[in-house]
């Protein structure tokens, strides 16, 4: 089912439903295993690698709660319960308003569960069905994948639509201290999770995260500007010209994503001539693309504030090469992607323009992680 107007895809099928859930899965180990890969070349740190790994396993929570919902999805359960919505052009992800329906569920996950009969109560039946009435027990089967649904749900740790901001510290005690604050969004406009670091200093007389009143500001702020289409210098000057005695010094945003798949998605460019190509065995038809954008503070200037005060000011660096800072609204972009190896061995042959400077994570199946 193809809705033409916003490019997504309903997955009715089971089995093509389960193949995009076990994919997920595979792709979100990876991720985990890339990150590590990073820590050990330096390009990011062991701190900044807890927190990419704390998001990166609630993407894989909410994948798996996903699964368990849309389980028997294509299977005559007796009720109508609708189709996993997937991007099918722009990410290969679940659309915004599945995360949006979850939000929803989780909610009401606890009197939903009140209400249902336990897990071995549940197999018991199916167990008598089967036996007993000699029939396929698919109304018990859907019963039991949306108890499964919900204790995932119960148990947390997913990544959602909206994942408000948390703070630790790095250094300092009296006059500056240094902060490390990160949050995360499921971008309702490209459908892909975005992850946000700042480093910021803090020369406020209360320490920020006990600050009753900056700290609420502060979150409620950075919420509103996480917005792909927004540069890191428009939501850095933002956030420095909204808090005269918070200094941002460092921002970062992380698009995990888009996913490409011969199978699922409608991709264009090299990518998909890569991926037919390739013809790679199930589970590695894929690419996924990962992008970090990186905006630092170059220096510090002082402006007027009233009449006798001054307040500081970031000055922040953009990138020197042909004017793209401009454009990009950052210091710098960097730009990976990571796939299989089977579709890398044919983006190597086939080396298409604007793929040379991208970094490549290929991933053999033993989950073993290179990087050229």
């Amino acid at each position: 089912m193809i809705d033409a107007a916003s490019d997504h895809r309903g997955l009715t099928d089971t089995f093509a439903s389960r193949r995009y859930f076990g994919k997920f899965e595979a792709i979100t180990t990876h991720l985990g295993r890339v990150a590590g890969v990073m820590e050990a070349e330096g390009s990011v740190s062991r701190d900044d690698v807890k927190i990419l790994a704390r998001y990166i396993r609630g993407i894989a929570y909410t994948f798996k709660a996903l699964s368990m919902k849309y389980l028997l999805v294509g299977r005559e359960t007796g009720q109508f319960f609708g189709s996993l919505a997937i991007d099918a052009t722009e990410s290969g992800f679940p659309t915004f308003n599945e995360l949006l329906v979850m939000a929803n569920d989780a909610q009401q996950a606890g009197s939903h569960l009140e209400n249902m009969p336990g897990t071995a109560a549940l197999k018991d039946q199916m167990v008598g069905t089967i036996i007993g009435d000699q029939q396929i027990p698919t109304k018990l089967q859907f019963a039991l994948s949306q108890r499964l649904y919900y204790e995932e749900l119960v148990r947390g740790h997913l990544f959602w639509a909206r994942n408000d901001p948390r703070i630790d510290w790095i250094s300092g005690f009296d006059e500056r201290r240094k902060y490390r604050v990160h949050w995360a969004v499921y971008d309702s406009q490209i459908n892909l999770p975005t992850i946000y670091i700042m480093e910021l200093e803090d020369s406020g007389h209360t320490a920020l995260p006990k600050d009753t009143r900056r700290w609420p500001e502060v979150q409620r702020h950075l919420m509103s500007q996480s917005l792909g289409a927004l540069k890191l210098l428009t939501i850095a000057k933002g956030f420095d010209e909204s808090f005269d005695d918070l200094h941002p010094k460092r921002l970062r945003r992380v698009h995990v994503g888009p996913m490409y798949s011969h199978s699922f998605t409608r991709q264009a460019g090299p990518i998909r001539d890569v991926l037919a190509e390739a013809n790679a065995p199930e589970g590695q038809d894929w690419t996924l693309a990962w992008t970090m954008e990186v905006l630092e503070s170059e220096r510090v200037q002082e402006e007027r504030a009233g009449w006798f005060s001054t307040v500081e000011r970031e000055v922040f660096a953009l990138d020197p090469f042909s004017g793209r800072g401009i454009d990009t609204g950052a210091t710098e972009t960097h730009r990976a992607i990571i796939l299989p190896q089977r579709p890398f061995q044919v983006l190597a042959e086939k080396n298409p323009p604007g793929f040379g400077s991208v970094r490549k994570f290929v991933v053999s199946p033993g989950g073993r992680v290179l990087s050229y």
